[in-house]
């Protein structure tokens, strides 16, 4: 039967920025610019977080995996898309929307 996990995960300090994630003896920002989904989330959302593995962190409120690598160097995971010009609304969509 394992054990309980002994693996340390807190945030600490949230701002208009991003926020401060502590994993063991290593501090992280998960700046909004670059992981978009946190922006609006409440401070519960941000603070509930699990971490199932070493190099995994879950936010089960918010449904967000991250693979830890991707917070310590988001460069290489580019992680916000660009708008895709087949899904730009249509005169047909506007009317839709307005009624």
């Amino acid at each position: 039967m394992p054990g309980a996990s002994t693996l340390e995960t807190e945030v600490s300090v949230v701002s208009n920025k991003g926020f401060w994630l502590l994993l063991d003896d290593e501090e992280l920002f998960v700046a909004y610019a670059e992981f978009p989904w946190f922006k609006q989330a409440t401070l519960d959302q941000i603070t509930t977080i699990e971490r199932p593995s070493l190099n995994h962190l879950y936010w089960p409120l918010l449904d967000i995996d991250l693979v830890v690598e991707s917070i310590r160097n988001p460069a290489l995971f580019p992680l916000i898309s660009n708008e895709n010009p087949s899904f730009k609304t249509t005169s047909c969509d506007k009317a839709t929307q307005v009624a």
